[in-house]
């Protein structure tokens, strides 16, 4: 552990911060926020495109509802370099190609200071192509995929877990189960994902040669868009309930593409003893409203963060978005946390290094821990956080309750038995 590790603030766990302006939707729209502030002073410009509407909008808001909590928490407490953070937000749509244009107008046209970047690999990719020729530091949240690493983009500062790991912990105790609880047979179903992907690659990978044997495995060449009408989804799902695998590790990427598969597999009366689904599991009450709580039982998801974690700099996020924002700590999504903490990421260089200069914030990250409500962050030489792994949790649903399982957990244990469709 480094002794010159940076450190962004420490936020006042009271601090009492006003209502921020939410960012236009319309395409191609932006909106510029400073949040409550105690400095004064050119502000520091940051850069962001988010896809606030469009297939991605329920993530894009909640990563916006991230970045302006980390906004008003930093200029609370003295802005960057003693300067107010001001937003400049555009609205992608959720589209990949708007992404580029997004970030060519932030650093042209508007000469922003800084950027982060928007929701998910599939968006971020674009954005680290145009950052990366501009030589502007990149910090993403969502961005975990493969793909963004590929990009080889030595501005780029990931500092969530990459998809590829997350479900580390999920194939580890599948794998020592004792007899009997194991399951024997696996399918892996998923659509065509650089997020929903890596995981059920990864995990079928480390179980095939651990006594599960694969009975069903989706071909990435041939797997289906996200979007896919049902009847394409159904027609995977039941070939997956033909096989009666009795572990299913399905790479879904929201609440429809996972409800499709329920539905088919209620349908051919076909329950897995065990389930997990990379995406929509965590959407809480909107998960819970489309499948049921009965149905919801025991399956899993894996993810990043979750409220209740004990790490100080995560406890005074989770009350400062309660005074902004209003419900619970379960109702804090993820994303946030995600997009906090590449806010962290970016102002832990700039008030270490003093500058503002994107080669100078580029260089540091690459040679220093920071602080982050998702834990320490290191960056390897394409973006990944070389210490992310440790932080992979896996969620499972019991009793209406999102629960952390794996790792150990002190709480319930994970359930080894999914109990029949309602």
């Amino acid at each position: 552990m480094r002794i010159d590790r940076a450190r962004f603030v420490q936020v006042a766990a009271a601090s009492t911060v006003a209502a921020l302006a939410l960012a236009a939707c319309g395409g191609g729209g932006s909106t510029a926020s400073t949040g409550t502030s105690s400095v004064s002073g050119q502000p520091v410009t940051v850069g962001i495109s988010l896809p606030l509407t469009g297939q991605f909008s329920a993530d894009g808001l909640a990563t916006e509802h991230g970045y302006q909590l980390w906004q008003s928490d930093v200029n609370a407490n003295g802005g960057l370099l003693g300067r107010p953070v001001q937003l400049k937000i555009m609205n992608d749509n959720s589209n990949p190609g708007t992404v580029s244009s997004d970030y060519t107008t932030l650093i042209t046209q508007d000469h922003v200071d800084l950027t982060l970047a928007p929701f998910s690999t599939l968006l971020t990719v674009n954005a680290a192509q145009t950052t990366m020729k501009y030589k502007y530091a990149l910090a993403a949240g969502s961005a975990t995929g493969p793909a963004v690493f590929q990009v080889k983009d030595p501005y780029l500062f990931s500092v969530s877990v990459p998809d590829a790991t997350e479900m580390q912990p999920f194939a580890q105790w599948v794998a020592t189960l004792p007899a009997g609880k194991k399951p024997t047979t696996a399918a892996y179903p998923m659509v065509s994902d650089p997020f929903a992907d890596p995981p059920v690659e990864a995990t079928e990978a480390y179980l095939s040669v651990r006594g599960v044997h694969t009975v069903y495995a989706t071909d990435p060449k041939h797997a289906v868009t996200p979007n896919a009408t049902d009847s394409n989804l159904t027609s995977i799902a039941n070939a997956v309930a033909a096989k009666k695998p009795q572990l299913v590790v399905l790479g879904s990427v929201d609440v429809p593409s996972l409800l499709a598969f329920v539905k088919a597999f209620q349908a051919a009366n076909f329950t897995p003893k065990i389930m997990i689904a990379a995406s929509g599991p965590d959407q809480g009450e909107e998960f819970l409203h489309h499948i049921g709580v009965g149905n919801a039982q025991a399956i899993m998801v894996p993810d990043g963060w979750y409220g209740g974690e004990q790490n100080a700099l995560s406890h005074v996020m989770v009350q400062d978005y309660i005074a902004k924002f209003g419900g619970t700590t379960n109702d804090i999504n993820a994303d946030v946390a995600e997009a906090y903490s590449a806010g962290e990421t970016l102002a832990a260089a700039v008030k270490a290094t003093g500058t503002l200069n994107n080669p100078t914030i580029a260089s540091y990250l690459h040679s220093h821990v920071v602080q982050t409500v998702q834990g320490d962050a290191l960056f390897g030489p394409t973006g990944e956080n070389t210490k992310a792994q440790r932080q992979a949790f896996i969620f499972q649903w019991q009793n209406s309750q999102f629960l952390q399982v794996l790792p150990t957990h002190p709480g319930p244990p994970a359930l080894a038995v999914k109990p029949g469709w309602g």
